[in-house]
């Protein structure tokens, strides 16, 4: 007994043209209740097209989720290099405070050395003509 299968070419003929229009009319039928056939052959509940365009977005997804988390890195790294600038200029700006605050401090204190001296001249201005009277004398 020989076995053909629906494959097989001296059947086809017979089974082509009816076969076709049944599985045509099946699948559209299928279509209307929401039920698919896809590349395998296998049922689906969802259109073939409906499920590409589902795995693109899920790749488009997963690359955009990729390119944000690579984002943060940069971002995150920007970061930490504007904390540590601004870190760096604060402490710039608190050695110029202490800079110009010694500089101050020296000027009044050259003032205040400068009104001693300015006393001590006057004093002895005093003791200069103290000393020229008591000799005139």
């Amino acid at each position: 007994m020989t076995h053909l299968s629906l494959a097989d070419p001296v059947r086809e003929p017979l089974f082509s043209g009816e076969a076709g229009r049944q599985t045509a009319m099946a699948k559209d039928i299928l279509a209307e209740a929401g039920l698919h056939f896809d590349e395998l052959n296998k049922l689906r509940v969802l259109d073939p097209e409906v499920t590409q365009q589902t795995i693109e977005l899920k790749e488009e997804c997963k690359d955009f989720v990729d390119k944000i988390g690579q984002f943060q890195k940069i971002v995150g790294g920007l970061i930490e290099l504007v904390d540590q600038l601004a870190k760096e200029a604060e402490n710039e700006k608190m050695k110029a405070i202490g800079a110009r605050n010694l500089l101050k401090s020296i000027a009044k204190q050259r003032e205040a050395q400068q009104q001693q001296l300015q006393a001590l001249i006057a004093e002895k201005k005093m003791q200069l003509e103290r000393n020229s009277v008591l000799i005139l004398i």
